[in-house]
């Protein structure tokens, strides 16, 4: 991680993506562990695996060997950061991850971020695990960030490896240039749109893992310290109370660290994306508290070879280490949950209609299992416009059969526009798809007189009935009620002797119109025109 406090800096883009494919000052220092909010109250939905520590440790040994073969560092725009994407993401590549490489432009070099997608999982609830990739020029950067690296990709593999199916869509990242000042991360979150920004659920940092005499600090998600920047983003203290309830279970305490925008958690919380993670102490000192509490030396630095070139495989705590690479594991299975052994999807043929006021109109409802063995499936429908009633034959199916849903307007249903929601609850699992549905219901228009049609977009009718009627000299009034959601016009015609002229219209750009106009004796009739939108329509008129 940087060791100042970060200066914004200008990225030139190169290229959005090429498809394919941490606090370091003083940490908190107060005198007594910070409390573990909801501890007991987040579980995790899975087993969690134990992460193998040989195998964190294999990743940092190849980091060292991809430095010791150029020029000693993995720093941005070196050699050693481009072997060191190449080594993670193919890894990632083997084990069915959908990576992707984004760069950059920073100082006259291109920079690389690695994403990497597990398949599967809600697209609309992303949760990321990142940590930066590259290191000081001073140094290989085993601790960091290699550790941090290292722990996420080792959790990556074990997601793979066991098939993990969480409920929400795990995404990894390893950015680069975070030396420099977070460079890489804030170009990534920078290129997010709004939307893209609103799926991701959250996102862990995790930066320095395995000080050599290192604490185990947490983000103070909730800002229960008082200290420093206050809480980050809404569903913060969530991500913190769930590593919080990891360490508890191993009888660890920690201490919270500040969101102060030192490591690449800080573009997220800027856009409003809750954050938390875990860090072990850089070049801040111990304190005895702290040394009591977890052994190690007072008053030296929890990283003693921080931002130097002593930072090597014998600059790594294997217990802090361990420890640590275990929390990725409980937060990414907890908070990413875990899906049902058994699922089902519901699907709607047609899934939309019309339907007239005292009619009916039916839907064959279509249930499939998609994973595991079938359930029993009670069906329901929910969002009915008002006059509509909803019934299933069958109500209860298993899934892989199918329900015919009939909706049933009322003589006197208004005209609407509705999304039916059909839900089918699982014995283990619940989904839904949409009906999109349309009354054309009784008129609004009362009058003496009245006639009823449908249209096309783009046609037109005369009423009534194709014809016209006399009037003598007065005030003529009509009302046009259209269906929902379209433009419907009207046109009030008289006879002049050689063709039918308009001498009033209603033109709005809704359904519904009004006319109302003095004219002297003659024959007249309306005109009903679909600008755009089809449906049915109710007209009603009053004659002098």
């Amino acid at each position: 991680m940087p060791k100042l406090r970060r200066v914004a800096a200008s990225v030139a883009v190169l290229a959005l993506s090429v498809s394919g494919a941490a606090f370091a000052g003083g940490a908190a220092q107060a005198d007594a562990p910070s409390a573990a909010p909801g501890a007991g109250e987040v579980t995790a939905t899975a087993a969690v695996p134990d992460i193998s520590l040989a195998n964190v440790k294999s990743h940092l040994n190849e980091f060292q060997s991809i430095a010791d073969a150029n020029g000693g560092n993995r720093a941005h725009g070196e050699p050693g950061y481009q072997a060191s994407v190449d080594y993670v993401r193919g890894k990632l590549d083997a084990a069915g991850y959908d990576t992707t490489l984004q760069t950059f432009s920073y100082f006259g070099e291109t920079g690389y971020n690695l994403i990497a997608d597990w398949p599967g999982g809600d697209p609309e609830q992303v949760l990321m695990a990142g940590a930066h990739l590259d290191s000081v020029s001073a140094g290989s950067g085993i601790n960091d960030n290699g550790t941090g690296s290292a722990g996420i990709l080792e959790v990556a593999l074990e997601v793979a490896r066991q098939d993990h199916q969480p409920d929400k869509h795990l995404r990894f990242a390893w950015w680069g240039a975070e030396e420099l000042g977070l460079v890489g991360s804030e170009h990534y979150v920078d290129t997010l749109s709004s939307a893209e920004r609103q799926k991701i659920a959250g996102y862990y940092n995790f930066d320095m893992i395995g000080s050599s005499n290192g604490g185990y600090f947490v983000y103070d998600g909730d800002n229960s310290d008082g200290t420093g920047s206050g809480p980050g983003p809404d569903g913060s203290a969530h991500l913190e109370n769930v590593l919080e309830e990891y360490f508890a279970t191993i009888d660890v305490p920690t201490r919270g660290t500040d969101f102060d925008g030192r490591s690449d958690y800080g573009p997220f919380i800027r856009v409003g994306i809750p954050a938390g993670g875990t860090f072990t102490g850089a070049e801040g000192r111990k304190t005895q508290s702290e040394a009591s509490m977890w052994g190690g030396t007072a008053g030296q630095a929890y990283d003693p070879c921080y931002h130097r070139s002593c930072d090597d495989l014998g600059n790594i705590d294997d217990t802090v280490l361990n420890r640590n690479a275990d929390a990725v594991a409980y937060a990414m299975w907890t908070v990413g949950g875990q899906r049902t052994a058994n699922d089902f999807s519901i699907s709607l043929s047609p899934a939309s209609g019309t339907l007239e006021a005292g009619a009916s109109a039916t839907t064959t409802v279509a249930t499939a299992t998609t994973r595991g063995s079938a359930q029993t499936v009670a069906l329901s429908a929910q969002g009915l416009p008002d006059g509509v009633t909803a019934s299933f034959s069958p109500a209860t199916v298993t899934s892989g059969e199918s329900s015919t849903l009939t909706l049933t307007a009322a003589d006197d249903a208004p005209s609407s526009s509705a999304t039916v929601t059909v839900t089918g609850d699982g014995s283990e699992s619940t989904t839904s798809a949409g009906y999109a549905l349309t009354v054309n219901g009784t008129s609004a228009c009362s009058a003496e007189n009245g006639a009823n049609g449908t249209l096309s977009s783009g046609g037109s009718a005369i009423q009534p009935d194709g014809s016209y009627f006399q009037a003598p000299a007065g005030t003529h009034t009509a009302c046009l009620d259209g269906p929902d959601g379209t433009d419907f016009d009207l046109y009030l015609q008289k006879w002049n002797g050689w063709n039918w002229a308009d001498v009033d219209s209603s033109t709005s750009a809704g359904p519904d119109e009004n006319i109302e106009y003095n004219g002297s004796s003659g024959y007249y009739r309306y005109e009903v025109h679909a600008y755009s939108g089809s449906g049915s329509y109710s007209l009603g008129w009053n004659t002098p």
